[in-house]
């Protein structure tokens, strides 16, 4: 991750969006001390799907349509 100074990251905004949104991580300081870390953004179209991928891997898919043996009132 890249480290700026306050000052450096203002006369150059643009340029570290632009990095940022090319996936680079840029922390910025004031005196050495870190105020903000600017990130890429994140898809959450993306993470959904990763997501979904995740619980693919554990998911147990049963029958859903028919009936189980007990039978329901609005059967009869």
């Amino acid at each position: 991750m890249k480290s700026v100074t306050i000052s450096e990251f203002r006369a150059n905004l643009l340029k570290y969006l632009k990095n940022a949104q090319n996936g680079e991580q840029v922390s910025v300081t004031s005196r050495g001390t870190p105020l903000a870390t600017l990130s890429p953004p994140v898809s959450q179209h993306n993470n959904a799907k990763a997501r979904l991928k995740n619980l693919a891997k554990t998911a147990t898919i049963h029958d859903v349509v028919s009936p189980i043996e007990d039978s329901w009132e609005a059967m009869k």
